[in-house]
């Protein structure tokens, strides 16, 4: 059963469908990252690579596979931080792990405290975690686990508290951590001469899904911080919307069929992207090291007939042949790759029954004759009476 071509057929497309998800879920990664452009470098190494193995360049694939080994080096070092990332989505996503939303409770008490200190000048910064897990990007704090309010929220950041300078962390509606230190962005045009609460917020916004806020203390203004982009809002109030739309992200809520469509014709682009990659894949890569087998029926056709014979019929006028070679030339191949020809010269002496085996099967060069049944073939013919020949002196008809 695992020879059969039909099986083969389907496990190949499910091999596709497959490669075409992943790609099309890496692609969606790619773009939330900063790594686009350094990964467009490496396929372009990669294309040039798969290039020149199939042009039959040794000498320039024999330099690509001895730098494998530097590449993949490479690949861990610049998306260390980005492939941690993905692992830890992908096991949240695999146990099922859901961070619960703020409710709106707590982000009313968030914009009081931050309206508040706006008001008195005093620096702050809140960070209100996604669905990734923030855990290796913490540094310190000290627990608390108290329920979010305004006069907490105030105490923790005044001027006497000792952890006025870290990060307090509210998780759900608690206040988990205080005093908490976070990764420095380094992007200089984003932060420009902005202090370190706005560089530690927008680098733990580079590295998860978490929303930050941040209270400038030099200038009274509120700032926030979430998927790399930090932007300053125009007055406290305006932080109330940005808390909801965080909060209805994080919110189990049902999805519609429409809203499922929509999704699907909004990322239809990259979706054949993947879908082109994955078959490009595929067919440089699968057939080149996969042999699968296909039986046709081939109509038999006789040549080099001797001249004064018509041929009436051939006896199988098909015959089965099976053949092996790449699934890329027996799938994707044209309906006549496959022809099967006799030569009927010596039908002149006699001879009405003819072999048929693989040399008379013509194919492409990288299909192997396996089998050819039945392994020959009966003709019929009739021999054509020549016209008399006219006598010497006979008058020649006018035209």
């Amino acid at each position: 059963m695992a020879d059969s071509p039909f099986l083969a057929f389907w496990l190949d497309l499910t091999d596709i469908a497959v490669a075409t998800v992943l790609i099309w879920g890496a692609l969606w990664w790619l773009r939330r990252t900063r790594a686009l452009a350094a990964f467009l470098g490496l396929a372009i190494l990669a294309s040039v690579y798969l290039g020149a193995r199939q042009l039959g360049l040794q000498l320039t694939a024999w330099m690509f596979q001895g730098f494998s080994a530097v590449l993949l080096i490479l690949i861990v070092v610049v998306f260390q931080d980005d492939l941690r990332r993905l692992l830890e989505q992908i096991g949240a996503w695999g146990l099922r792990r859901r961070q619960g939303a703020p409710a709106v409770e707590t982000t009313d008490a968030v914009v009081r405290a931050v309206a508040r200190m706006v008001h008195t000048r005093t620096g702050a910064l809140v960070v209100l975690p996604g669905r990734e897990p923030l855990e290796r990007l913490l540094d310190g704090g000290v627990e608390l686990n108290g329920r979010v309010s305004e006069p907490l929220l105030l105490s923790l950041f005044d001027h006497h508290s000792p952890g006025h300078d870290g990060a307090a962390v509210v998780t759900g509606g608690r206040v988990t951590r205080f005093a908490v230190h976070l990764p420095l962005s380094i992007d200089a045009r984003q932060l420009g001469n902005r202090g370190t609460r706005h560089a530690a917020a927008l680098g733990l916004a580079e590295r998860s899904d978490a929303l930050c806020v941040v209270v400038s203390e030099e200038r009274g203004t509120v700032s926030v911080a979430q998927r790399g982009v930090l932007r300053v809002l125009d007055a406290p109030k305006d932080l109330a919307p940005v808390l909801r739309s965080f909060a209805a992200e994080l919110s189990p809520t049902p999805r519609t069929g429409w809203s499922r469509l929509g999704a699907v014709v909004h990322g239809w682009p990259q979706f054949l992207a993947a879908l082109g990659l994955a078959c490009g894949l595929w067919l440089v890569l699968v057939p080149g090291s996969t042999v699968a087998e296909t039986t046709r029926q081939v109509r038999v056709a006789m040549e080099n007939l001797p001249p004064g014979y018509l041929l009436e019929a051939v006896e199988p006028d098909r015959v089965t042949v099976t053949v092996a070679g790449p699934r890329r030339k027996i799938y994707f191949g044209t309906p006549d790759m496959i022809q099967v020809k006799v030569d009927g010269l010596l039908a002149q002496l006699g001879r009405r029954t003819f072999p048929v085996g693989p040399e008379n099967v013509q194919r492409p060069a990288d299909l192997e004759v396996v089998a050819v049944n039945p392994n020959q073939v009966r003709v019929s013919l009739r021999k054509i009476e020549a016209p008399p020949a006219a006598p010497p002196g006979a008058a020649t008809p006018l035209e």
